[in-house]
């Protein structure tokens, strides 16, 4: 959801099906039939998969967030001018259709 220029022409309304988001998808199995794969995190993977992985027994990452490349994850880039418009985004992120 965003401002809008008075200007500007917009459609009003609800959004239909909301509750879909809030589906009980029971087991992980009903999951991937919808072609989601797991989400692992790099800290439970070995040093050879991960910057976070390795070590004994259960240790923390010991380096700043970083993708499975070893660059850098999170808060990395400027806010856009137009974000201060934006009053919701829309749902997104891994695994999203």
């Amino acid at each position: 959801m965003r401002f809008v220029d008075v200007r500007c022409r917009a459609t009003l309304g609800e959004v239909g099906n909301a509750e879909q988001s809030n589906i009980n998808w029971g087991k992980a199995g009903r999951m991937r039939w919808k072609g989601k794969r797991p989400t692992v995190r790099g800290v439970v993977m070995n040093p050879v998969d991960h910057p976070h992985g390795g070590g004994e027994g259960k240790t923390s990452g010991g380096r700043h967030p970083v993708s499975p490349w070893g660059k850098p994850e999170g808060r990395t880039r400027k806010r856009k001018a137009s974000d201060s418009q934006i009053i919701r985004r829309r749902k997104s992120g891994k695994g999203r259709k």
